[in-house]
């Protein structure tokens, strides 16, 4: 049942109260407002339709941040990535209601953030660039996901949906399409058999082998290499969902060389430890810039070339979830075939 009743201000409060749902009030300029408002939410509840927003009107997105943190998060992030994004996010909307996080606010976030410094440049700020689109695309992602999983996982109805959904993201970067020459490849490999960091080659070469990123690489458990049939088990990966990556003879033969024990990690290496080495190898080499992912993008290019794989299988081997990222690797099947042709 719906009440009103005229405030001091002149202004009309209108009271819904109704068995199954929380008490609703609002406050209006005009009795028709009030009137109107009242009508839609009750056809709402009479429909099985209304989706209270009370609790988006009285939750932070500082108390959501902390549930995504510790009850969704550890299920399906690896890494530490996110969490520099989620903190840029809790410094912006953490004292926001979910109510008020309204597309204009996220639009100016983005607009802030592409405005703002690169963070790598702290000794010299002045001259640092700003943070590139496909970065802050990448924060405004993560908003869309916190907000999601509020909806969606906590049971907290937006008023008005996910209000990432209406603004226009900034531009993700551009793929990278480096690949080494044969004597650039060699001088690589050169560089890494020298390093001082013995792991280094062995990863290097099995990243190519197996197209794994490099978290999934250094994650590698020996008791999740399966020898006779030629399996690595990847119980958790970045798109949260497990796979078994196929190994090469070659990959096995990487493998059958590395020093073994009945636990831990195949090659025991931190993320900064391994790359920091391969910046140093690749600088010797003289290909300085170029980077761990771009070994996987090599690792996928191989895959291409040979001919006798699809798409899907390739997908199933990188664990891409849409065949839309390896379409880019379908202009090297068809020149391999065109070379076969003569």
């Amino acid at each position: 049942m719906a009440t009103f009743s005229k405030r001091k201000s002149g202004w009309w409060q209108a009271r819904i109260r109704r068995d199954g749902h929380p008490a609703l009030s609002k406050t209006f300029e005009t009795k028709a407002a009030a009137e109107a408002w009242t009508r839609a939410v009750e056809s709402d509840m009479d429909k099985g339709a209304y989706r209270s927003t009370v609790v988006a009107e009285s939750t932070t997105f500082s108390e959501i941040a902390d549930r995504f943190e510790h009850e969704f998060a550890p299920h399906h992030y690896r890494g530490q990535g996110w969490k520099h994004k989620l903190a840029h996010l809790r410094a912006a909307f953490g004292d926001y209601f979910l109510a008020a996080i309204t597309p204009a606010r996220v639009a100016a976030y983005r607009d802030d953030r592409l405005r703002a410094a690169d963070p790598r440049y702290k000794k010299d700020p002045t001259s640092a660039p700003r943070l590139s689109p496909a970065t802050v695309k990448t924060e405004i992602d993560l908003l869309s996901k916190v907000l999601d999983v509020a909806s969606k996982e906590f049971g907290i109805p937006l008023p008005a949906g996910n209000p990432v959904a209406s603004i226009r993201k900034p531009a993700g970067g551009k793929a990278r399409d480096r690949r080494l020459t044969v004597t650039e490849w060699g001088r690589l490999m050169d560089e890494c058999g020298k390093s001082g960091n013995n792991w280094l080659k062995p990863a290097v070469l099995l990243s190519v082998e197996t197209a794994m990123r490099q978290g999934e690489l250094l994650g590698i458990e020996w008791k999740a290499v399966d020898f006779p049939h030629r399996l690595i088990m990847l119980s958790s990966t970045k798109n949260g969902e497990a796979r078994a990556v196929p190994l090469s003879s070659a990959a096995v033969a990487i493998l059958e060389g590395l020093p073994r024990s009945l636990r831990g990690r195949a090659i025991p290496q931190g993320k900064a430890t391994i790359y920091s080495a391969f910046k140093r190898a690749a600088g010797r080499a003289g290909i300085g810039g170029y980077t761990w992912h771009d070994l996987r993008h090599e690792a996928l290019s191989r895959l291409a070339e040979r001919g006798d794989l699809s798409l899907l299988e390739m997908a199933a081997m990188s664990g891409h979830k849409t065949l839309q990222m390896l379409k880019r690797y379908t202009h090297l099947r068809a020149e391999n075939l065109a070379k076969k042709l003569g």
